[in-house]
Formats: structure tokens, sequence, C-alpha cells
């Protein structure tokens, strides 16, 4: 793999530092790190008598399988695990051409999946700067964005990451007059922290054609002046997007920037964290994002399953739009690369006030009318989408956040879908108590993002400003979810959040009061993701039949203290068979 450079390197550290709220079985209160119970690995699951490829044996092999949770070795014929069991009876697999791998008593697990994550564009060259989340006088941004505008010449568009939405909004100046100070000679867009808002100057605005007289469009905000009425060069939410998507349009070097980003750094750090499996949470398919996949899978160049969400844009001709998702749909069942999912925003995010909310906010942020949030797709028109799209075989993956955009994505489900869809809401933070059982009956998977810090108990209470303490409590509530009997993954929102599963793990066990077990928190990275990529019964356990798709671990997690889970390195990942890394 070849070094990150220096540009792409501060960026993406700057990212992952950022803190954002989303933007994300039976009861179970344990919350101890005591290994299951062990079933005797002296009885393998259903063996052959075929000749292993590869074995592994001297291990503490955890299955994800209820069936028989732990084993001492494995052998695999090529790309499929032929024998789980104990070291003495996988001898019988075993010749002179077999590869042997002593574990020397170390943890082997399947490997992971991460079912929300960003891999194109958060690792792409695109964005050409970065400037401070801490800074809170925008006007000491001013030179920062000229010495950008000078490193990268020409007329074309600036595109930058960093600020906080606040600072903006606190300004003495119109943020507009301080953008354009810096830079006025070509268009400048700057993505917030949080990726729900935009910073942009006139020349950008006046390329989206935006004047005060522009009606807010759908799932977005058009901020002005509240003295003059003047644009003041704030876009929240769709209003950003659509700027971006002009900024981001698909040129010859934007793409080969997306791909040497996704081959360079995304890939082989997932295989370095023991990802084998992962969702693209949001293929922006008309900045051919999705060019982007097929070209690696084309060049044979994928090391790992792929499911992509194509975006569902708020704006678009629903007639039009459709249409072009069907004619995108792939599922080749042999394939590593599938376009068999469609990502929807239902609402914003709670700092924005634009998570969607059955009550109003108690402070009127940006001016949007109930006070109550907003919604990138109602629930009328997610039904709509249901309708039309599950029959073709596509699950839908709802981004909701605030309790009313829960409960709008749930009834949409209840609506529309049928029993052949795997639904999933992510994020799920703020959610009515008596939703939460909704999720299992109506078997829509609960996806939680808890990897970064933000989400963990002591930060909760920082959006009571907003939606008070009441609602600020139990954010992201996996244990009430898991104990109402929902499916639970996962993930990261990379680059919301690193994508490492340990950071993940530790914060799943230790978030008291809402919290999960180890066995479950695994689980939900593990199998239940696999349900949701359609793929449980290839991967996602250690069971014979299934591909050879797992991660040895430099120790074992079941034996050690839950807050040093974070700690632990992945030693091998094993990917089709394959050895994709080793430390």
């Amino acid at each position: 793999m070849k070094n990150l450079n220096k540009n792409r390197a501060s960026i993406i550290t700057l990212m992952l530092s950022s803190l954002l709220l989303g933007g994300c079985g039976s009861s179970n209160t344990d919350n101890t790190t005591t290994p299951p119970k062990t079933t005797d690995p002296t009885t393998p699951t259903t063996p052959t008598t075929d000749i292993a490829t590869q074995i592994f044996k001297n291990g503490k092999v955890y299955t994800v399988n209820d069936q028989q949770e732990w084993a001492d070795a494995v052998a695999i014929k090529d790309n499929k695990i032929i024998f789980v069991g104990s070291n003495d009876d996988v001898q019988a697999y075993v010749d002179s051409s077999t590869k042997v791998t002593d574990l020397s008593g170390k943890m082997l697990m399947p490997g992971f999946h991460d079912v929300h994550m960003h891999p194109i564009e958060s690792a792409s060259e695109n964005t050409q700067f970065a400037i401070s989340v801490e800074e809170t006088n925008p006007e000491n941004f001013i030179q920062s964005i000229k010495s950008a505008s000078q490193a990268n010449p020409g007329t074309g568009w600036l595109i930058g990451y960093g600020h906080s939405i606040f600072t903006l909004l606190e300004s003495a100046r119109s943020p507009l007059a301080i953008i354009d100070e810096a830079v006025s000679d070509r268009p400048v867009i700057i993505m917030e922290q949080t990726s729900h808002s935009m910073w942009v100057n006139s020349a950008a605005l006046a390329l989206a054609g935006f004047t005060k007289d522009t009606p807010h469009p759908t799932g977005g905000r058009i901020l002005r002046d509240e003295n003059t009425g003047e644009l003041n060069g704030i876009l929240i939410d769709n209003a950003g997007n659509i700027v971006m998507d002009i900024a981001m349009a698909p040129t010859t070097q934007s793409l080969k920037n997306d791909y040497d980003g996704l081959i360079e750094y995304t890939l082989p750090e997932l295989a370095k964290h023991g990802i084998t499996s992962i969702s693209d949470a949001r293929s922006f398919w008309k900045r051919d994002d999705h060019t982007t996949w097929l070209k690696a899978q084309k060049n044979d160049a994928l090391t790992a399953r792929v499911s992509v969400g194509l975006w569902a844009y708020p704006t678009a001709d629903d007639a039009t739009q459709l249409a072009s998702l069907k004619a995108l749909y792939t599922n080749d069942a042999d394939s590593l690369l599938k376009f068999n999912q469609i990502k929807l925003y239902s609402d914003g995010i709670i700092i924005n006030a634009t998570s969607a909310m059955l009550a109003k906010y108690n402070i009127d942020l940006i001016g949007l009318p109930e006070n109550k949030g907003l919604n990138y797709f109602s629930q009328q028109r997610i039904e709509q989408y249901i309708t039309a799209l599950e029959p073709a075989g596509f699950d839908f993956h709802m981004h909701a956040i605030g309790d009313r955009g829960i409960r709008e994505a749930l009834n949409a489900v209840e609506n529309s879908a049928t029993t052949k869809g795997r639904h999933r809401i992510t994020h799920v933070e703020i959610i009515d108590p008596a939703d939460i059982p909704r999720f299992a009956q109506l078997n829509v998977t609960a996806d939680a993002q808890v990897a970064g810090n933000f989400t963990n108990p002591e930060h909760w209470h920082e959006n009571d400003e907003l939606i008070g303490a009441v609602r600020s409590d139990n954010a992201v509530p996996i244990k009430s979810l898991d104990a109402a009997g929902a499916r639970i993954t996962l993930s990261s929102d990379w680059n919301v959040s690193p994508f490492n599963p340990f950071l993940g793990l530790q914060n799943a066990v230790t978030r008291a009061p809402q919290e999960l077990s180890l066995t479950k928190a695994i689980k939900a990275y593990t199998l239940n993701s696999a349900y949701v990529m359609r793929q449980e019964d290839k991967v996602g356990s250690i069971e014979v039949g299934k591909l050879a798709d797992f991660v040895v671990l430099d120790r074992n997690i079941f034996d050690i203290a839950p807050n040093t889970i974070n700690q632990t390195k992945i030693f091998m990942t094993v990917f089709d068979g394959e050895t994709i890394y080793q430390r």
C-alpha cells in the first residue's frame, strides 16, 4: 500500500476527530466478557473428507455459531471452510500439500462487517484542504482559505472541509462576506464537520443559481441574514448537497482521485483492521461513484465484499430517478460487488435542528416552520420508493435520527414493505419508547454507530439546549432495542467515526445503561451485518460450507478487561481463503 500523502492524511485525521451525533435477540443485561458456554470442539460441524489447502490449529476459534461456539481448529479448501473442530480431528484433512498455520493460542473469529461507511468520498483527494473545527472566530479562516487557493491554482472549484456551524452562526460579520474576502474569483465550498451544512462564497451561489428569492429546496435550507434577507453563505443539509454535487461533477481527474483513494488507502486499511465486508452508505451515482466500484471489480482489486447503497436524490423527479435506480441494480450471488441497497435520508441531524422531532426544538436555530426539523423524504415518499424498488430486489438503508424521522421510517415500512425486504434504519439516536418494539415486529434492523466517543453517555446531554434533558437521555438505545428483540448491527459511518471495530466493540460493551454484552456486540459486527447484506448463508460465522472470511487477533477479547478491547490488533486477515493482511 502506498502511504497517504500529507494532504489526505491531514484531512482524514481532522475528519476522524470531528464530533457528530449522526451524521449511525433476546434480553441480556450481562456486560461481562465471560466467554460463552464452550461447545465440545471434538464434534466438528458436518465435516467432509476433502484434503484442506490450509488449516489453522491450536487456536481459540470463536465461531458466532450457537451450535458450536468454540473450536480449536479450522480447515479450508480453496475459499471454503470444510472443517471446524478439534486439533486432533483436523489432522484428517492434512496431507503434504496442506499449509498449516499454528495459531499458538490466538483467537480466530469471523471477519468484521462495517455496513455503514463512506469508503470512496472519505479517502478521495477531491477535497483539497481543511480548516480547524476548534476555531471559534471565522475571521481567522481567511488566510487559510487564501493559502488553499494559492496552493490549488486555477479558476475551478476550491473544495474544503472543517469548521463548526456554530462558528458561522455566531459570527459578528456575515459568513458570506468573510469567505468572499478570502476568495472571490473562483467558487469555494467548505463542508462543515458534520457534512450537514456547507459554507460557500458568492461565486458558488451564482453557479448554483441561488439568490435571496430562491425557495428552500426539499430537505434543505438556504440561510439568509435575519435583518437584510440577503444570503449569508450557509447552506443547510440538502441545500448544501445541491451545490456540492455541482462542485463534485465528475472529471477524469476526480474519478482518478476517487479510485486511487479507494485502492491505495481504504481497502488496505480495511484489511488491516479485519473488515472483510462493507456497505457503501451513500453512492452518488450522478457523480459516477458507481463507476469507481465497477473499475475496482474489473481490475480484480476488491479485497472486501461490497453492497452499494445508491443515493436517492431528494430533489430528483421520482419517475426518472426510480427508473435510473432500477437500471443500476445488480445482485449476482457470485460477485464481490452488488448494487442492491437504496440509501435515503428521512431527516437531518440534531445539532442543525434538522432531525425530525415529534415535539418542537427548545430554541429556533435556523427558522424552520414549526421548528420540528425537516424531511429529505417524507413518509409518503419513502412508501412510494419502497413500493417501487423492493420488488426489484432493493433493501432500504434509511438515515433517521429524530424520533419523528424514525417513526415515519417505521411507518413507511409497515405500510409498504413485504416480508421479502431487509430494511434498516441507521443512527437510531432519539427513539420514542413506543417505537422500540416496532423494530422487531417489522423486521427492521437497527444500525447503530458507537465507535465515536461522542455517542457515550457522558456526551448525551450536550444537546440539552436544543431538545432538553429527557429527549437527550438514552441516545442510541441499543440495550433497549436488544431487550425488545430488535436485530442490531454496529457500524462506523466512517469518516464520522474511525472504522476500527475494536473501538466500536469496547464502546458497545461499556456504554451503560445502553450497552450490549460482548457476544451480542460481536454478532452485531458479524452475523447480523451479514444478514443485512444478504450473505449470512456465506459469511458472518465460522461454519462448514461458508466462505473463508476470518481474522486472527493478537489477544482473546473475552479474556481481557472491557475497557482495554480497543487495544486489540489484527494479527491476520483472511478473505475468500487468501491472506490479505498479516502483521
